[in-house]
């Protein structure tokens, strides 16, 4: 062993040399001259990246687990991170976020509905003010009729813009379904029932026969049968109500049958406002017999009113016409369940239909408190007023002029509706 050590050479303990071996990197130029060997070139200079690695292994520091392009994690940014993902990747939390997006889109799609409804709602609002002040001068016209004239002369005068179909769509359709799910709250079953089975008997018989006999006729005037569905709906049940609620039901009646048979029940039930007092008093009938005659022949709630107001029969003659309205329910869901598009969804009854039917039932059942049924007819006004002036946009007046089959056939259910009912009263009565 000491031979071997005295074999080897010595290190020098010059400064030069001392100073070789605390420099990393130095280069052979400085090593080799205290052993004697040939001088080699410098080696490579380190990268600073470099540099501040041998610092820091140098320090101690545990930069040995840095990533060459950043900084490595330690090991608890490292768990911290695996359980802050495992956390986030829970089914809770991704219903939670999902949850979260559905909020938001809705958000952001009821801000642009609302931005893009606004100038139809402000239109239509318009427009029910007009019509009930109007009404108030006029009581035999009723706020839907005013309104949907309201509508029809906006739309072939200064014509609809794209800006106001948002909010009329909205109108003709959401509003609606709440007028006529609110309608059941004025029909009691224990009045309509106290009317005696001869003045029902009346009711559904007149109605039935209408509305059975107009689409046949309506298919010889060549007419499509949505057209005479809503004509029949509208001339037998309860005029522009019943009318858009079908409309809205089935799948048959366009836009322009559904103006059309509007301005057939406008047209036909003014008139009748006129004409049914006037023949009533020229064949001597009754006040009672007046009264059923009237609820059951006219289409409007509002004209049977204007008629029985000014005949004395007001009470009477608007129980019998409710009476109708009720028959609104039963048509409405069988011809919702016939016509529509079974291949894209099941045939059921709408559901702003069955809600007038649970209106009907909460109604009957004397619950209601006064003060809700006396504001209930005004509030129906006003939102079926709203609903029909939309409605009434969509009536192009030269094309119902031209299409005279529908006014026909408007006048000849209208007549069928009121000979059958005339002579049920008559005979009744």
């Amino acid at each position: 062993m000491p031979a071997a050590l005295a074999a080897c050479p010595r290190l020098p303990s010059t400064p030069t040399s001392t100073r070789s071996f605390r420099e990393s990197r130095s280069g052979s130029a400085l090593i080799a001259p205290g052993y004697g060997l040939p001088v080699r070139s410098r080696l490579p200079a380190a990268s600073p990246a470099q540099n501040t690695e041998i610092m820091s292994l140098t320090d101690g520091s545990p930069a040995a687990t840095r990533h060459p392009s950043g900084p490595r994690p330690r090991a608890h940014d490292t768990a911290t991170a695996g359980s802050r993902a495992r956390r986030t990747t829970t089914p809770g939390s991704r219903t939670l976020r999902l949850a979260g997006a559905r909020i938001r889109h809705t958000a952001r799609t009821g801000r642009s509905f609302a931005a893009g409804a606004a100038p139809g709602v402000a239109v239509t609002a318009l427009a029910v003010v007009f019509a009930l002040a109007a009404n108030r001068s006029l009581p035999a016209l009723s706020p839907a009729v005013i309104a949907v004239a309201c509508g029809a002369a906006l739309a072939n005068v200064a014509g609809v813009g794209e800006r106001l179909q948002p909010g009329l769509a909205f109108v003709s359709r959401r509003v609606l379904r709440v007028a006529v799910a609110l309608l059941g709250l004025q029909i009691a079953l224990p009045q309509v029932l106290a009317l005696g089975w001869q003045t029902l008997a009346v009711v559904v018989v007149a109605t039935g026969v209408t509305f059975a006999v107009t689409p046949r006729i309506g298919r010889r005037l060549g007419l499509t049968p949505g057209a005479s569905l809503l004509v029949a709906t509208g001339v037998s049940i309860c005029g522009a109500a019943a009318i858009a609620a079908m409309h809205e039901s089935t799948d048959t009646s366009d836009d322009d049958d559904a103006a059309g048979a509007l301005g057939v029940v406008v047209l036909y039930g003014t008139a009748a406002i006129a004409a049914i007092p006037l023949l009533a008093s020229l064949m001597g009938l009754s006040p009672a017999q007046l009264a059923v005659w009237t609820g059951a022949a006219v289409h409007e709630v509002a004209q049977v009113a204007a008629i029985g107001a000014a005949s004395g029969v007001l009470a009477t003659a608007v129980t019998v016409k409710l009476g109708r309205v009720l028959l609104l329910a039963p048509m409405v869901a069988l011809f919702s369940g016939r016509n529509r598009d079974t291949s894209s969804r099941p045939p059921v009854v709408p559901l702003f239909v069955v809600a007038f039917l649970v209106m009907v039932a909460l109604r009957s059942t004397g619950q209601v408190p006064m003060a809700v049924t006396d504001r209930i007819p005004q509030v129906t006004g006003v939102l079926m007023a709203a609903a029909l002036f939309g409605l009434g946009t969509g009536i192009d007046l030269r094309k119902l002029v031209k299409g005279g089959r529908i006014l026909l056939l408007g006048g000849i259910a209208t007549a069928v509706i009121a000979t059958v009912s005339l002579a049920g009263a008559a005979f009744l009565v």
